[in-house]
């Protein structure tokens, strides 16, 4: 049987969700990957007001649609990051609060543990999310980190989400975290560390996302190869290289969208991502969960690549053969 098709509601959040949910059904989906920012999931409402998660259930109903993972990744960016003033635009006010670095980074974990409750009163099963690191900044620079201060940082990263882990562990949920540059885990070898930091935990896996490892020329089905028990959540989303010989993978600080890139987000199908292979390898790895479209396609109508990118992932997510 194909894997529900579901959309990630993250960037959406300028609509209200009323007026987002009946588009999707039109579109083609079967459910959502629930975004905790704009009017789309608001936390602190979830744990104060008995009907709310019932209200957003109840919507989703309405219109024939499945909610299968609770997602935030602002929150998530702000437990082990060195916090800066470009934190404060991502992050709700409460938990942004004087700025004080230590003080966010303990509201943000605070938010986290907030979030797995949530999800449970929802009955969702998985919780998605970025780490942020205290090691990002020392990726390309100078003077590079010593082993010593990479130890610090993934004992740092451990000694923040053990809380968290702890929460989801009672709640029976798991929590899949986003591997993508400025995170913890970034690639196949940082991934191995951040497990291996946490001793193993199970509530820990992984939410995949091809995008990030075509980008930095890692063969994303190595990823799957090598996790094949952590990966509890998929993101679909394409790169294309535009590598000219003028720029670069670091993409010299200009925004998404602009030419110059030597990178860019594209929809599913729409740039260098091998998709036939990579359903393939969930396939053999026994994923049976949502595939969910986050579109970041800069060129693209988002109402059309919404669509267009159901209908591709639903022709490309065959029947597989019973053995």
């Amino acid at each position: 049987m194909a894997r529900p098709v579901t959309l990630f509601t993250g960037q959406w959040t300028d609509l209200p969700f009323e007026d987002l949910v009946p588009r999707l059904r039109e579109w083609g989906y079967q459910g959502v990957e629930l975004a905790c920012w704009g009017d789309h999931f608001e936390v602190q409402r979830a744990l104060s007001e008995d009907e709310y998660c019932q209200s957003k259930l109840d919507l989703l109903a309405r219109h024939d649609l499945q909610l299968s993972v609770l997602s935030n990744h602002r929150v998530g960016q702000a437990i082990c990051d060195r916090i800066e003033p470009r934190h404060q635009r991502i992050l709700p006010e409460y938990v942004w609060g004087d700025g004080d670095p230590e003080g966010v980074q303990q509201r943000a974990a605070e938010e986290m543990l907030a979030t797995i409750r949530a999800a449970q009163r929802l009955g969702v099963g998985v919780v998605c999310g970025f780490s942020g690191s205290l090691l990002w900044a020392g990726i390309t620079g100078y003077p590079p980190p010593t082993s010593e201060h990479i130890d610090d940082g993934y004992r740092d990263f451990a000694e923040r989400f053990a809380p968290i882990l702890d929460a989801c562990g009672e709640a029976g949920i798991r929590f899949a975290l986003e591997v993508h540059p400025g995170q913890i885990a970034f690639d196949i070898v940082s991934a191995e560390m951040a497990i291996e930091a946490l001793d193993g935990r199970e509530e820990f896996g992984f939410n995949f996302d091809p995008s990030h490892f075509h980008w930095q020329g890692i063969d994303p089905t190595e990823f799957l190869r090598q996790f094949p028990d952590r990966i509890y959540h998929v993101h679909m989303k394409d790169t294309a290289l535009q590598l000219d010989g003028r720029n670069g993978l670091l993409s010299s600080w200009l925004p998404y969208g602009d030419q110059r890139r030597g990178y860019e987000f594209r929809a599913p199908g729409h740039g260098g991502v091998d998709w036939e292979n990579l359903i393939r390898s969930l396939d053999r790895i026994g994923y049976e969960g949502p595939l969910s479209v986050e579109f970041s396609d800069p060129d693209m109508d988002r109402d059309y690549g919404a669509e267009n990118a159901v209908q591709f992932i639903k022709r490309l997510d065959f029947e597989r053969r019973r053995r």
